[in-house]
């Protein structure tokens, strides 16, 4: 679920006390909207590259390094953050078919089973 809370590109507005999304793509806001429902929520990206998610109550925050956009090309969108311990982490979504291609052993059926 983080992944889906922080591997996109929307921006965040404030009004009347609520959160409101602004997303260029359908499916990034209804990703996004899935996180949320099931308990994480992605509060905005600061003027320092860092952003919060709230998980029952629990603040996370990591420092956004870089976007790799999505393309038609690429066919997968991914993001390099650092989290509180400074861990650098890569988060990538995108086409099954890409993102099999590039696991070490995608005949492993527990790629299956966490699908």
């Amino acid at each position: 679920m983080i992944l889906l809370a922080s591997c996109h590109s929307i921006i965040v507005e404030e009004k009347n006390g609520k959160l409101k999304y602004n997303a260029s793509s359908p499916d990034e806001l209804a990703l996004l909207n899935f996180a949320r429902f099931c308990g994480i929520t992605y509060l905005g990206l600061d003027e320092n590259n860092q952003f919060e998610l709230n998980f029952r109550g629990e603040t996370i925050r990591f420092k956004l390094l870089h976007i790799l956009e999505f393309n038609s090309d690429r066919k997968r969108m991914s993001v390099i953050l650092r989290n509180t311990d400074g861990k650098i982490i890569l988060y990538t979504k995108g086409a099954d078919s890409v993102i099999y291609d590039r696991l070490k052993n995608p005949n492993d059926p527990e790629v299956y089973n966490t699908h």
